[in-house]
């Protein structure tokens, strides 16, 4: 079936805008962009679809969220002051309250969402990237979906990276012509040394797309430079063993290898110049989330710096933005 999409405006964005504009889709293939006239004389037997005063223009992509966690929205408000207690109250949330059925409704209802705000690819971070894959296939929208893999505990390090790869050998048959699956160890303070580097290894060797949070707070900074903060002092409520690097937090995956495998860095607000050099060398990429930084008190990232490297933005979950619309990014 060939279908003629028509709009006052077309917006193609890798070439000039269209007047009075249309688009053709044969099946599930664009077949023209161009002007109203012209693509009706090329196809006088397609369907025509009129919608007057509006512009048609390609997809968006929303390069980091977390669909599973719409359920959340307005949930961690009271939180938002406190980072740390913030993530603290949404994983217990996610753990100890919602079951793989809730998961997948939440999901599919953030990537509906996510759809009528014209958003047709998302990078989704996932700690059951199963239901989030079925959600995202069930509701046609294409994407990563990234299984997260936690353990700052050093000597668990085998052990977790032997679950993810359980993990992963499983949701592979859950990939598609729209989702794909990907890796994602969670952060710094949340992943020891040795499993950044095992992780790393096994997206380099098998090809996986990476994601990881980064450089998103100041808790985060205090733990990587210095030792200190939230983050060191939780660590030390547990008995885990950290020795801070003094490095920057892109400094700090350099070293354990993270960057070898292209990652995409969501959030880099904590970055400098000698940071942005090290992601462009490394041909890794950034997922900025200005709207979710700044409820949680982030602040925003050198932007005058990112126009040298790949970049996006991203929504980040409902929980710390209440919105999936590229647009209010």
């Amino acid at each position: 079936m060939t279908t003629l999409y028509t709009a006052q405006w077309v917006l193609p964005i890798a070439s000039a805008t269209i007047e009075d504009g249309a688009v053709v889709v044969e099946g599930a293939l664009i077949a023209g962009v161009g002007t109203r006239a012209e693509l009706l004389a090329r196809f006088p037997n397609a369907d025509v679809r009129d919608y007057g005063a509006a512009a048609l223009l390609p997809g968006f992509v929303n390069c980091h969220t977390h669909l599973e966690l719409t359920a959340m929205r307005g949930y961690l408000e009271p939180e938002e002051s406190d980072f740390f207690a913030w993530l603290r109250k949404l994983t217990l949330a996610r753990l100890l309250k919602m079951t793989p059925d809730d998961l997948y409704v939440s999901a599919a209802w953030g990537a509906v969402e996510a759809a009528r705000a014209g958003v047709t690819s998302v990078g989704d971070a996932s700690a059951s990237a199963e239901e989030a894959m079925r959600a995202l296939g069930d509701v046609g929208l294409r994407g990563i979906v990234y299984q997260e893999v936690f353990g700052p505990e050093p000597e668990l390090a085998a052990e977790q990276f032997a679950k993810l790869h359980e993990r992963v050998a499983h949701l592979q048959a859950f990939e598609s012509d729209l989702v794909r699956l990907g890796v994602s160890p969670h952060s710094p303070y949340t992943v020891s040394a040795r499993l950044l580097e095992m992780v790393s290894d096994f997206a380099v060797n098998e090809t996986f797309p990476l994601m990881i949070h980064t450089a998103e707070s100041a808790a985060e900074e205090l733990l990587i430079r210095e030792g200190r903060g939230t983050f060191a002092e939780s660590f030390a409520q547990r008995d885990i063993a950290w020795s801070a690097p003094g490095l920057s937090s892109v400094q700090y995956l350099a070293r354990c290898g993270v960057l070898r495998a292209r990652p995409l860095l969501a959030h880099c607000i904590r970055v400098d110049e000698q940071d942005i050099v090290m992601i462009k060398e490394a041909g890794a990429s950034v997922a900025h989330c200005p709207k979710s930084n700044a409820k949680l008190g982030h602040g925003h990232a050198p932007y005058h710096l990112f126009k040298k490297i790949a970049h996006g933005f991203g929504s980040d979950s409902v929980a710390s933005n209440n919105t999936c619309d590229m647009l209010e990014e």
